[in-house]
């Protein structure tokens, strides 16, 4: 089947004892038991869940892994993946990361002795040698990255972290399976923030894990059980609602884009555009090869730094000021002072998330009106 036709129909057949199209949202936190340990596969709903169930097995077919594992939010599915690696492990990331993410590691694990250096990912053979420097347990990457849109090639990554016996970890949430597949590049893991894509309505906060491995995906279910960060039954049934629209979503959100960008490429207010879709794109050759669409996500940099930045933002009306992304409806972020603020500022600047930087999820309203919107908004800064 192709992928929009999987989307409605990968692990996810008519209820068995109702018939009902749609799962139903099986809201008991436990279940009935013939005798001590003797039961339908169920037992108590952090455990297991009927809705839950179906979520993961999807998610597991539509990425092509072994284990689809479901979490109450990106940051706790990223946590439980965590929780595999003991104190000493040392980790290996790539420097441009979502600032939830660099929090958790900098504030947080380090405190429980986990070892995190960091590499420009996009420059494979320095990273493939520091995985080499010393032993490393996990390679962890975004690609497409937060928010500067930085691809990394995700199998000169794999062959990297594997000749270092690291795991791959890739973060997939700005493009989805619908417009790239880790795991069959070589990846060993993918974490995704159900909230933003695969959600896609900005009505869930969610997360997932999928393991190519089935050994690795049963220690990560066990984690998962262990630690407890699981979405409920209706959050389950949100996200999978989402999976059905996706393909034709990512489809309008990358038409949004494109629009957006030519505004935004052809504005002397802007220094900068990073978008893989856009010809000016530095990696633009390797968008082609692994990625089935750009996405729905532009960054800019603004001439004026700042102020122009908050001008800009001023003038925008389609498009909400708030955090998150991946919504049907355009969101606007500058990522400086809201995803990113706890990065210090000398750090995220060194890196390219300056005051000027600014972040669009662009939505699935009619391309045109949203880039005319941009334009004028352009015209005050």
């Amino acid at each position: 089947m192709r992928f929009n036709t999987r989307l409605l129909h990968d692990a996810q057949p008519p209820d068995e004892l109702t018939g009902a199209v749609n799962v139903p949202i099986y809201l008991s936190s436990t279940f009935a038991q013939s005798a001590p340990n003797r039961h339908k596969g169920y037992v108590y709903s952090r455990s297991a869940n009927p809705t839950r169930t179906v979520l993961e097995r999807s998610l597991a077919a539509l990425e092509g892994g072994a284990t689809g594992l479901a979490f109450a939010s990106g940051l706790g599915a990223l946590t439980t993946l965590l929780e595999h690696f003991p104190t000493g492990t040392r980790i290996v990331a790539d420097q441009d990361l979502y600032g939830g993410t660099w929090r958790l590691f900098e504030h947080h694990r380090r405190t429980f002795g986990i070892v995190i250096d960091y590499v420009d990912a996009t420059q494979i053979e320095a990273t493939g040698a520091e995985l080499r420097r010393s032993p490393a347990a996990m390679f962890y990457v975004e690609s497409p990255t937060n928010p500067l849109l930085r691809l990394v090639d995700l199998k000169a990554a794999a062959r990297a972290a594997h000749r270092a016996k690291a795991l791959l970890v890739v973060d997939n949430t700005f493009a989805s399976p619908a417009i790239q597949r880790p795991l069959e590049l070589g990846a060993d893991v993918v974490l995704h923030s159900t909230t933003k894509y695969l959600g896609g309505h900005s009505d869930v906060i969610g997360g997932a894990l999928i393991a190519r491995e089935a050994a690795l995906g049963e220690r990560l279910a066990w984690l998962q059980n262990a630690v407890g960060a699981v979405p409920s039954p209706v959050d389950s049934f949100l996200v999978l609602r989402g999976l059905h629209t996706l393909g034709i979503r990512m489809q309008a959100h990358s038409e949004s884009a494109r629009a957006v960008c030519e505004v935004l490429e052809a504005s002397s207010a802007v220094s900068a555009v990073h978008f893989p879709g856009s010809s000016h794109h530095p990696q633009r050759a390797l968008a082609r090869r692994q990625m089935a669409l750009p996405g729905g996500m532009v960054s800019a940099d603004l001439t004026g730094g700042g102020r122009a930045a908050r001008r800009l933002l001023r003038g925008l009306h389609l498009f909400t000021l708030a955090e998150s992304l991946g919504g049907v409806e355009s969101l606007v972020d500058h990522p400086a002072s809201m995803t990113h603020a706890s990065v210090p500022r000398r750090e995220r600047e060194a890196h390219g998330v300056t005051d000027g930087l600014v972040r669009f999820s662009c939505g699935i309203e009619d391309p045109a009106d949203l880039a005319d919107e941009v334009r004028t908004a352009l015209r005050g800064v």
